[in-house]
């Protein structure tokens, strides 16, 4: 079924820029167009229509980011208007090409699906570093040794320290999954500490040495530039709503830059946040679980609805371990991490909620 879904990928990626035909791609395939739609969702999770729409808008991004003009930017994605186009943008991205050509904030990859990657791991390595030695390069002022950057997790944290990748500069990570369980009003305080280990199902003074300690440096000075570097997913970007909220708590007047990066190559996008907003999206958020009221950069406009559909009881995760529930647990998880990299969750997560759908 793999094999028969990566030919259905392949020919999808080579006329993404023309009128998408399910009859012409169930002939191409032998089979009939119910099945192949059917087979298609059951192994990625989504719709074909679902896959051309997210991959156009994404591929059209970069041609924005060029300063072509939308109108042949839509034509050249096989809108019929810029209207069309323009709206479509907007409702996955939370702003109009417009916006997003003066604007230049990050968004969520939508990459190629494949279901065969070799030496995916030994690319990384060399491309983080390469990544990282290029923003250096650019950004000198950033790797002072006054300036914090908070890393999402520790691993990234030791790799960073162990490399010396920041230089100088003091670094933190952040060892949390503010994606899954309730928080509180305040960041960081006694209610959060006690909720976050209670969701976790540890106690208070071992989440303390986990997530508290580790963050001293975020808490105990004044810095005057602090970077934090968070992946594009909802795991990432739940995280860094919750340090932005802090920030604004503790009426942190300093310069904020975020090094949005893709998992799959650590393609690092730098941009600078301006705060003002973020904790009334994190208490809309993450605890009262709301819409957002307020407009955020695309990036973190995708991870809240993902996570806010992530909280229905139908989640698009969900439909599909039901869709397979033939495979192990073991086996799930594989899936779902390589099917849904936009969410970010890690094998804890998924063996969770793959027990609470089973049970």
């Amino acid at each position: 079924m793999k094999e028969q879904v990566q030919v259905m990928i392949d020919w999808i990626e080579k006329r993404l820029k023309e009128p998408f035909s399910l009859d012409e791609l169930a002939a191409y395939m032998g089979y009939s167009p119910y099945y192949c739609s059917f087979t298609f969702h059951r192994l990625t999770g989504m719709s074909m229509r679902r896959y051309v729409l997210l991959r156009r808008l994404y591929l059209s991004t970069y041609e924005l980011s060029l300063n072509r003009k939308i109108i042949d930017v839509a034509f050249a994605y096989n809108y019929s208007s810029q209207e069309a186009y323009s709206r479509a943008f907007k409702k996955i991205f939370g702003l109009t090409p417009k916006e997003y050509q003066r604007q230049r904030v990050p968004v969520q990859s939508t990459v190629k699906l494949t279901f065969h990657q070799n030496g995916a791991d030994n690319y990384m390595d060399v491309s983080k570093k390469l990544e990282v030695t290029k923003v250096q390069e650019d950004y000198k002022e950033l790797f002072d040794q006054e300036v914090l950057h908070i890393l999402n997790g520790q691993m990234m944290y030791e790799e960073f320290k162990e490399q010396k990748l920041m230089g100088a500069s003091i670094y933190a990570p952040f060892n949390e999954a503010m994606c899954v369980n309730e928080t509180s009003e305040h960041p960081f305080g006694e209610t959060f500490i006690h909720l976050r280990a209670n969701g976790h199902g540890e106690n208070a003074e071992k989440y303390t040495d986990k997530v508290i300690a580790p963050l001293e440096p975020f808490f105990s000075a004044k810095h005057q530039c602090i970077v934090l570097w968070f992946g594009e997913d909802l795991f990432c970007q739940m995280n860094l709503l919750t340090l932005l909220a802090y920030l604004e708590q503790t009426n942190f007047e300093g310069k904020v830059f975020l090094h949005s990066f893709r998992e799959d190559e650590f393609k690092v996008n730098q941009v600078e946040l301006t705060l003002g907003h973020y904790d009334t999206t994190y208490q809309e958020v993450l605890v009262q679980h709301q819409e957002p009221t307020h407009t955020l950069i695309p990036v973190m406009y995708q991870a809240v609805h993902l996570y806010l559909d992530m909280l229905k009881e139908e989640n698009q995760v969900v439909r599909y371990i039901k869709q397979n529930q033939n495979l192990t647990s073991k086996e799930l998880v594989k899936q779902l991490l390589s099917l849904f990299p936009a969410i970010g969750y890690g094998d804890t997560q998924y063996l969770q909620l793959i027990e609470k759908v089973r049970s």
